[in-house]
């Protein structure tokens, strides 16, 4: 029987096609799906709860076709707090990210040939707002533009809940199956928080593929949406064992615990050694008396 395990080409192909769906998605809300009208006076249309379907339901898709292969972390900041937390291989850790760079590129750059072949002066308008990249003051999300510290602890927290919920939902002991739901409906609910504040930064890997086409001040800006969500995933990574209890060695124990108490297999169950018939005992000769 053929071997099933992913190979590391397996896995780094399976990373990259995730994040190219997150991205592709999530862009492609951000800049064709939010503008209203025929004006293209700015960012209506589906708004932001449209935007944070996009991210979350993506990202279930994507977990669900692939996430058994490579883990589905889809997300620099997800791979670097898995490797922290000892859940992940630190030697893993840069090709998984590079497979998701190119992911994103991949798609951003998809986005930018359908807005160049799309309706006159769109692709203008689109490069001119930032390309739906990131941003914080002028390039912030109108029509709040927060300031760039208040940006910062959105980023911060909204990646640290990610990660933790991520750890959380794809530990041993939690419901087989369920991980990607539950990481999709978080998106969604921290995309509905922090889509106002910041886009929705929380994937530096969506941010560089956004940025890359969004212009001077959107590449000016980046740095802040690369530093600080992997900034919240490394927190989470950290702090998961020590706030739930779910050290390495305890994940260990456990799951030695339950191979233990797992019914074995036929084949290996070894059957008890029949028991020899016990030897006859001779009679005892009986030594007539003659009288």
């Amino acid at each position: 029987m053929a071997d099933s395990t992913p190979t590391y080409n397996n896995r780094f192909f399976a990373e990259l096609f995730g994040t190219f769906v997150l991205v592709f998605s999530v862009g492609g809300a951000t800049l064709f799906a939010t503008i209203f009208g025929s004006t293209q006076s700015g960012y209506n249309g589906a708004g932001y709860l449209g935007v944070a379907l996009a991210l979350g339901l993506s990202v279930v898709a994507a977990m669900f076709a692939v996430g058994g292969i490579s883990g589905g972390h889809f997300n620099p900041a997800v791979t670097l707090g898995m490797a922290i937390s000892r859940r992940f291989a630190w030697r893993d850790v840069l090709g998984y990210i590079v497979a998701q760079l190119i992911g994103g590129l991949i798609a951003s750059s998809l986005l930018y040939l359908v807005a160049m072949f799309g309706p006159e002066g769109l692709l203008t308008f689109l490069v001119g707002n930032g390309f739906g990249a990131n941003g914080f003051g002028e390039a912030s999300v109108p029509p709040l533009q927060f300031a760039l510290v208040p940006v910062i602890i959105m980023t911060v927290v909204a990646s640290a809940i990610l990660v933790w919920v991520f750890l959380g939902a794809t530990d041993k002991t939690s419901s087989n199956g369920l991980a990607p739901i539950a990481v999709g409906f978080t998106l969604v609910v921290v995309g509905i928080i922090s889509v106002p504040v910041s886009g929705g930064a929380i994937n530096p890997a969506l941010s560089i593929a956004t940025a890359i086409y969004g212009g001077q001040l959107a590449l000016a800006q980046l740095w802040v949406f690369i530093l600080f969500p992997i900034v919240g995933g490394l927190i989470a990574g950290l702090t998961y064992g020590p706030l739930f209890g779910r050290s390495v060695k305890k994940a260990e124990s456990l799951s030695a615990a339950a191979k233990s108490t797992a019914v074995a297999p036929a084949a290996a169950v070894k059957k008890p050694a029949a028991k020899k018939p016990a030897a006859k005992k001779p009679a005892a000769r009986t030594t007539a008396t003659k009288k």
